[in-house]
């Protein structure tokens, strides 16, 4: 597994956890559904900026660990 679908399937599983469809999350974030889709596939690059919008709906921090 890539670290690109690592992370993917870790939003995916939180966005799950908390009850959030994709469409919500896209709205709450400000992205696209269809980004959202392809950021849990793995099939996008997540860059910082489009990774914290995301944490920020979860109240979730981007951290390098």
């Amino acid at each position: 597994m890539t670290e690109r679908e690592r992370i993917g399937k870790r939003i995916a599983e939180i966005r799950k956890e908390t009850g959030i469809s994709q469409a919500k999350l896209a709205e709450m974030s400000g992205l696209d559904q269809g980004h959202i889709a392809r950021i849990e596939l793995g099939k996008y690059n997540v860059g910082i900026d489009t990774l914290s919008k995301i944490a920020e709906v979860f109240h979730k921090k981007v951290d390098i660990v």
